[in-house]
Parts: C-alpha cells; sequence; structure tokens
C-alpha cells in the first residue's frame, strides 16, 4: 500500500543501513495474532527479557513493524556482543498486533478514513481504535509470559518478562501516549508523530476539513463550537476525559501556559500515579500536516515544565524532538534516536536507573 495520511513508511530508505534479519514468529494471543521478533536470538542466559510493544499507523498493519523491531533488537544483541551496556542476562523481544478494524481484523474499511474520504464518524472511529489498542494492551500484558514462556517455567526455567516497552507511529503513537497514562507496567516509550490532545487534533482536522460543525467566521471559538456537535458528539468528550492525556488533566479547559504558584496536589497525585518514573522520547516531524506538533504543544510545553519543576520528584523523563523539514513521516533520524533511546531504556533496566532521569532536557527543534 502506498504512503497515505496516517500511514507513513517506516523504512527510512537509503540513509538507513539495510534492515536486520531477526527471527519472527506469529502466536495466538488472547484471541490476537502477535507477530513476536527476537525469540531466537535470545541469549540462553537471558533470565530477564524486556519486551518491546509496537503500535502501527492508521491503514496499515502489524507486519508495516518489522524494520523498527529488527533494528532495535538487532541493536540491542549488538551492545550485548560487545559487553558495553547490554549482558547477556538481558534480552529482548518485540511484539506487534493488529489494531482494531485493520489487517486480520479489519472488518469495515470505510470506518478507518477521515472526513475527507467520506467517512461521517472519523473522530469516534479514530478515538475507539486508539482506545481499544491500549484494551487490548493491557490483555496481553497480562497474558504474554504464558504464552512465551509457561514450558519453561513447567519445568523450572527463570526466564521472566521484567520490563515493558512501547513504540507508536502516528495513530499509533496516539495510542502509546494513552498507554503511557493507563498502564504502570509500560516504564518507557517512543510516541513517532503522535499527539497527547486528541480534542486539540481533530478540532485542527475539522478546520481544515470545513466542517459545518466548525464555523470558520469564529476563528479560535470554532474549537469549542466543534467539540460536542455531532463530529465530535458528548460521548467521546467524555471518553477523552478518561482516556487520553490531555483530557485526563484538564478535560475540556485549555492547558494552563505554565504551573504556577502551589503545586495542584490533584495533579500531582494524578501524575504520581499514571507517569511517576516513566521516559519518553517524543519525535515530531517540523512540517507536518496531518499531525502538527501545534497540536501538542500547550499540553507538552505544560507537561516538560511541570516535570522539571513543580513535579520534579516524580523523575519523569521527556526529550521533546522536532525534526526541522520532516513532515508525517517516520524519517531516518527518528529511526536512529528511536533505537538509540530503546537500547539505553533496556539498558537501565539492569543499571538502577528504571525510575527515570530528573534531567529534563529541551524540546530540540
Amino acid at each position: 500500500m502506498p504512503p497515505h495520511e496516517d500511514n507513513p513508511p517506516v523504512d527510512a530508505g537509503d540513509s538507513l543501513p539495510p534492515v536486520p534479519s531477526i527471527s519472527m514468529r506469529t502466536v495466538h494471543m488472547t484471541g490476537l495474532l502477535v507477530d513476536v521478533y527476537g525469540l531466537d536470538e535470545l541469549a540462553p542466559g537471558a533470565t530477564r527479557v524486556s519486551c518491546l510493544w509496537l503500535h502501527h499507523q492508521r491503514l496499515r498493519s502489524k507486519e508495516h513493524m518489522a524494520d523498527i523491531a529488527s533494528r532495535c533488537i538487532a541493536a540491542w544483541n549488538s551492545a550485548r556482543d560487545e559487553g558495553s551496556t547490554a549482558t547477556d542476562s538481558r534480552g529482548l523481544i518485540a511484539l506487534a498486533f493488529d489494531q482494531r478494524n485493520h489487517g486480520t481484523r479489519q472488518v469495515h474499511e470505510p470506518a478507518n478514513m477521515a472526513w475527507k474520504k467520506g467517512n461521517a464518524t472519523h473522530a469516534q472511529d479514530m478515538f475507539g481504535v486508539t482506545s481499544g489498542a491500549v484494551a487490548d494492551q493491557s490483555v496481553l500484558l497480562d497474558a504474554v509470559g504464558g504464552y512465551l514462556f509457561h514450558e519453561q517455567k513447567a519445568t523450572g526455567g527463570e526466564r521472566d518478562i521484567d520490563q515493558h516497552l512501547a513504540l507508536g507511529i502516528s495513530l499509533g503513537g496516539h495510542s502509546v501516549w494513552q498507554l503511557m497514562f493507563a498502564d504502570p507496567r509500560v516504564r518507557a516509550a517512543v510516541i513517532v508523530i503522535g499527539c497527547p490532545d486528541f480534542m486539540s487534533l481533530m478540532s485542527n482536522r475539522a478546520r481544515k476539513s470545513k466542517l459545518p460543525t466548525y464555523p470558520m467566521a469564529k476563528g479560535d471559538a470554532g474549537t469549542a463550537s466543534f467539540i460536542g456537535s455531532k463530529d465530535f458528539p458528548p460521548s467521546l468528550v467524555d471518553a477523552c476525559a478518561k482516556f487520553d492525556p490531555k483530557g485526563i488533566l484538564f478535560g475540556t479547559s485549555s492547558v494552563p501556559k505554565s504551573p504556577s504558584g502551589s503545586p495542584d496536589e490533584s495533579l500531582k497525585q494524578c501524575l504520581h500515579e499514571r507517569l511517576e518514573g516513566k521516559k519518553f522520547l517524543l519525535c515530531s516531524g517540523g512540517d507536518d500536516r496531518l499531525v502538527p506538533y501545534s497540536c501538542s504543544v500547550p499540553f507538552l510545553d505544560w507537561l516538560k515544565e511541570a516535570t522539571g519543576v513543580s513535579f520534579k520528584e516524580e523523575a519523569i523523563f521527556i526529550e521533546d524532538k522536532v525534526y526541522p523539514g520532516i513532515g508525517h513521516e517516520f524519517s531516518a533520524d527518528m529511526v536512529k534516536d528511536a533505537v538509540q533511546f530503546i537500547v539505553d531504556a533496556v539498558a537501565s533496566a539492569d543499571s538502577g536507573s528504571e525510575k527515570g532521569n530528573e534531567d529534563q532536557r529541551a524540546s530540540k527543534i
């Protein structure tokens, strides 16, 4: 399938080394088909296993995550063989499953399209896939060890899954944002061209699509009119307040320009419960028109300042990178940065720094 809207290519082309050859087997888990990469490459002494969960983009499937899965595993295994930050006792595997209504789970193709393609329920459909992926992911986290290593356990083996990470692209980036707020077991994430503010993203898309429910004459007031309309109904507003990062913290209110005065105890408690010690690498295209970085900026500016100052004790690490001249794509530089971040995050599981790093790096433009 050629690149289209939310399905940028994963392979970034000639500027990257060839894709390494890594084993893959498809395993049935909890009613889903899951592609598992790297089992054959686990060192015999790898008693501790890190799982990298991969969330693909809209209009794609789990197979499109093979490139980044192979690169991350090969990089970790190379570090292990070189004896640098990796040891034989730590192994990395990567797992990918189809998003709802995609790949092997497709039930109604038009529901994956945008407003401009004639899908009147674009916002509801996309949010349903996004939050549905989080629900599916949590079930898989419960079950994965029993599917992959149950025979070793039955015979007294010691191989345990003790770390979970995630990487998502575009639609998958939206779902990984939600996942990081939803499940304490996922400790680090790479979010590629994803957005933590679904209401802002859809309002921007409604404006560009010239929906009647987004009155252009009202300027910024168009967003307020759009939220709660038939194209973004009240039930979806409620769902955003439950599951979307910006909605969880601020509901339909505007994001404060900066944390001010004494720390808000309710926000502090929320960040403590949902994000304490977690690590983020955020990769955005400076020229991305489909998921503009500007839709994320108010939330990210607040979160970076809050976790760097007011809530510094929560040890939340955020590296926010914007790549000039890059549109809605997983560029070669993004791939390189993502692979290095994953290697470092896996290494931290055994280095005592799993709970994060207090150094909050600023957005890099």
